[in-house]
């Protein structure tokens, strides 16, 4: 369920607030005119279909690809164009959807790595709070990170974006790959609760049912544009989302070249990927 009632149209400055934002590559524009927010303790999802433009829309507030004009503010703070490192220390984490942990480290050498503006002491305080959160990775912090399952890989990665306490997340399509029970149970049970702890959630998803059950604002993604914003509710119930997205199957449309880890490769998923 939701974590908030906000309402996707309010005039109330969110923490992360984007405006009339416009990118792309060289003089060309794959994005225009994009507006979105997610404040303090809710989920803002943005869906849409592949080529709609989410990957770059993305890297524009990621400082990956050059903003042609438009605003992106953290808590009121003008950021677009800024480098991903000051990004990260001004309280944005993001988790992506490859590449999201180091395959050669242990568990609690991939979660170390995030913890690299603290010191050590604070370090090992912020492991212990990650493994509060996923038990599951306790007793695998010495293990190797490719020899996870999917789901505890993305735990991992979500959990190394933790190490610092960021006051967004953003998540990009982190259930790829995954089945449907470890799907609910990762919106449900863990993205959720990073809401619930007063984060702001920017998830960007391909499974766009299960992503909006668990959100507060729903933006649509179309052809560069967005063509809805709307609270989540309400786009789900929207016939014409329906039609387009919520009755595809288990992914939504995803080959199975766009995941990583064992689980996208075949091997069978364990039935858990931890729980507080």
């Amino acid at each position: 369920m939701p974590t908030s009632s906000a309402d996707a149209t309010s005039s109330q400055p969110a923490f992360l607030q984007v405006r009339d934002l416009t990118a792309g590559y060289g003089r060309d524009p794959v994005i225009s005119g994009i507006t979105m927010s997610a404040d303090r303790g809710e989920i803002a999802c943005v869906v849409g279909p592949n080529g709609s433009g989410k990957s770059t829309f993305l890297k524009a507030l990621l400082g990956e690809i050059r903003v042609m004009r438009g605003s992106v503010t953290l808590d009121g703070r003008e950021v677009a164009n800024l480098p991903a490192h000051t990004l990260a220390r001004l309280g944005l984490g993001y988790v992506p959807q490859v590449h999201d942990v180091f395959d050669t480290l242990s568990v609690g050498e991939n979660l170390r790595i995030g913890a690299y503006l603290l010191t050590g002491r604070e370090a090992g305080e912020r492991i212990a709070t990650v493994v509060e959160r996923f038990p599951t990775l306790k007793p695998l912090l010495r293990r190797s990170a490719h020899k996870l399952s999917g789901g505890e890989r993305k735990l991992v990665a979500i959990g190394r974006v933790m190490m610092l306490q960021p006051a967004v997340y953003i998540l990009d399509e982190p259930t790829s790959g995954l089945s449907p029970q470890l799907t609910d149970q990762l919106l449900q049970e863990h993205v959720a609760a990073l809401a619930k702890s007063g984060a702001a959630i920017l998830l960007v998803e391909q499974k766009a049912k299960a992503a909006l059950e668990i959100s507060d604002r729903g933006y649509l993604l179309v052809a560069g544009r967005m063509r809805m914003s709307a609270a989540a509710s309400e786009m789900l119930a929207d016939a014409s989302v329906a039609e387009m997205f919520l009755g595809q199957g288990p992914d939504e449309g995803q080959g199975p070249d766009e995941g990583q880890g064992p689980d996208e490769a075949g091997t069978p998923q364990r039935a858990e990927i931890g729980g507080q």
